[in-house]
């Protein structure tokens, strides 16, 4: 079995509409409470300054069996957002990273989503 996932939910400040579908704490408790994650946390927004200093902070250094599942907005746009850090820690974006959109979608889709992507991980 794979290193276990890592979670990160990024909420676009909370405020963006293709997010009033979703129940954010139901979501992020069945994601650490009921898959096999190391972890699911929620930032404001990723793709801000305070966001990338996060992702610089908490990006394990090195660590390539890391998967990071992001869930958020467009994953082209997660992928060009993170890619400079994601390098700059030794890690492959294109590889690490899962971006997952989870806008505009009801809190029991985006679960499903979200765990079938944590089990795809899971297998490598």
């Amino acid at each position: 079995m794979s290193e276990r996932p890592r979670f990160i939910m990024c909420i676009c400040t909370g405020e963006c509409p293709g997010f009033s579908k979703l129940d954010l704490w139901k979501l992020i408790n069945f994601v650490r409470n009921e898959l096999d994650v190391e972890y699911a946390i929620v930032h404001p927004q990723l793709c801000v300054d305070d966001g990338e200093r996060f992702l610089r902070d908490h990006l394990k250094e090195g660590k390539t069996n890391t998967i990071y599942i992001i869930g958020g907005c467009d994953p082209r746009l997660q992928k060009k957002l993170f890619k400079d850090v994601f390098k700059e820690k030794g890690l492959d974006v294109d590889k690490q990273l899962i971006p997952l959109d989870l806008r505009n979608m009801p809190t029991e889709e985006a679960m499903k989503k979200v765990q079938e992507t944590v089990e795809r991980a899971l297998k490598g």
